[in-house]
């Protein structure tokens, strides 16, 4: 394959060649060599709550049903009756009535265990010997973490363990796995897969993109003559970006963040603190909901204690809260508060953006044999008290990304240049894109990985050491 590799698919050390992103051929290899082999997040425990749900997973022209079984377990099928082929789900979420999936052709039926318990006309089959056994639905590999079901096509997949172990540690502190579904949109984007998720790997798009976040940042960017002293300001210098075996990568802050008490601006730091942080409640109303909001203005003329800051109050109030509501919060270690208003990026297309109790999660699926298109999933969770019952996932389609009453502002600023971007690598003047060494290293990294599968050289050895500490 590599002496063939056409030189518009290349990754070179400084940067990717177009063709990675437009070229029909190579969105073809990403099915047969890609997605065919690796662990892909498939559902959300939340769309299967009850007993006989399921939720259905499809890319390319691979379809899987993942069902909640009687006993609680999540069993995930080949989305295709052994009859004839017919989609025993047309698609979507939905329910199994009395438990049974059924082929809308035929009627033949299975229980959630996926075994056979009718075939009409069975004495015509096989000569009269048609075994339950032979018409079992048949299953795809499949492991739950993190509140995620993760399917593998694979016969003989890379085991789980050794693929998420290097971010494994940090999506457990975070908590994710007891967050729930707050709300989820799916976004039709007219761009390539990999140029819609790189797009968030990085913070050095803040000024220009989203100048209301860093107005001083923007100013000079976009406006004003950049100088040694203004530029030191830039928040992105403050991002800590690290890229791990198998693909994924993170990026973090530490305590340079608005949610650990960083804010510029002058006057009062609460108000100046909250109205930065209500500025991402307004803008997303996912990572900051607004009743982390309400709990800084809780600290108004409350004195911050010797030794202490008002990011150290604010986590303390958060906690406090949450432990009188008996909610769930990320382990209150400083690599994990750390990660607030960071990234966690699962390869191949998973990217976590945690906060105090609350994630914001992309995921990214090409869109048919288009390479030009694919589907941009935002999952909005939160863990919540232990009075309320979280509610079910169900997804809303969006029709129009630009149309503020369907997608905010800090989103909405995003695809307006994602677009963009995949015009302009069509063009004859773009033979590659240049990558920056350090804010943009998690993009090369997931590049990198990419060619080993598509090059037949992915290994599964497992990973020795990785620590968050």
């Amino acid at each position: 394959m590599s002496s063939a590799w056409p030189e518009s698919w290349r990754v070179l050390d400084h940067g990717i060649r177009s063709g990675r992103y437009t070229d029909p051929a190579f969105a073809r290899l990403e099915y047969d060599k890609l997605w065919s082999t690796v662990w892909q997040a498939a559902a959300r425990l939340d769309e299967i709550p009850e007993v006989g749900d399921y939720a259905t997973y499809d890319i390319g022209d691979q379809s899987v049903i993942v069902v909640r079984a009687e006993d609680g377990s999540v069993k995930t099928y080949h989305n295709v009756c052994p009859h004839r082929g017919t989609a025993l789900s047309g698609g979507g979420n939905g329910h199994f009535p009395h438990c049974k999936i059924i082929c809308p052709f035929h009627g033949w039926r299975w229980n959630l265990q996926g075994q056979n318990e009718y075939v009409l006309e069975r004495g015509e089959f096989r000569g009269g010997q048609l075994q339950d056994s032979d018409v079992a639905l048949r299953a795809v590999h499949h492991v739950v973490f993190a509140g995620f079901v993760f399917i593998n096509f694979d016969r003989n997949p890379q085991p789980f363990d050794d693929f998420i172990a290097p971010v494994r540690e940090l999506i457990e502190g975070l908590a994710i796995g007891q967050m729930h579904h707050y709300w989820w949109k799916a976004l039709p984007v007219a761009a390539n897969w990999k140029v819609a998720q790189e797009a968030f790997f990085e913070g050095y798009h803040v000024p220009a993109t989203h100048p209301q976040l860093e107005p001083d940042s923007a100013d000079i960017v976009m406006n004003g003559t950049p100088s040694a002293e203004a530029e030191a300001h830039f928040a992105h210098r403050n991002v800590h970006t690290e890229k791990y075996p198998h693909g994924h990568g993170r990026f973090f802050a530490g305590k340079k963040t608005p949610m650990q008490g960083h804010v510029r601006q002058a006057g009062d730091p609460i108000e100046m603190m909250a109205a930065r942080l209500n500025l991402l409640v307004e803008g997303m109303d996912a990572m900051v909901l607004k009743e982390d909001v309400e709990i800084v203005r809780s600290l108004k003329d409350k004195p911050i204690p010797e030794g202490s800051s008002l990011g150290a109050e604010y986590v303390k109030a958060l906690y406090t809260t949450a432990a009188q509501q008996q909610r769930p919060m990320p382990r209150p270690v400083p690599e994990i508060l750390g990660m607030w208003g960071g990234e966690i990026f699962v390869f191949p297309n998973l990217l976590i953006l945690p906060q105090a109790g609350n994630a914001m999660i992309y995921r990214i699926r090409p869109d048919g044999n288009d390479p030009d298109r694919c589907i941009f999933e935002i999952f909005s969770t939160r863990t919540y008290p232990a009075a309320v019952k979280p509610p079910r996932a169900e997804v809303r389609k969006i029709t129009d990304i630009m149309d503020p009453e369907q997608v905010l502002l800090i989103p909405r600023q995003d695809f307006h240049n994602i677009p963009r971007m995949q015009k302009g690598l069509h063009s004859r003047g773009c033979k590659q894109i240049w990558l920056a060494v350090e804010h943009e290293k998690m993009i090369l990294n997931m590049h990198q990985e990419l060619d080993r599968y598509l090059k037949g050289t992915a290994v599964d050895t497992p990973v020795a050491g990785v620590s968050v500490a």
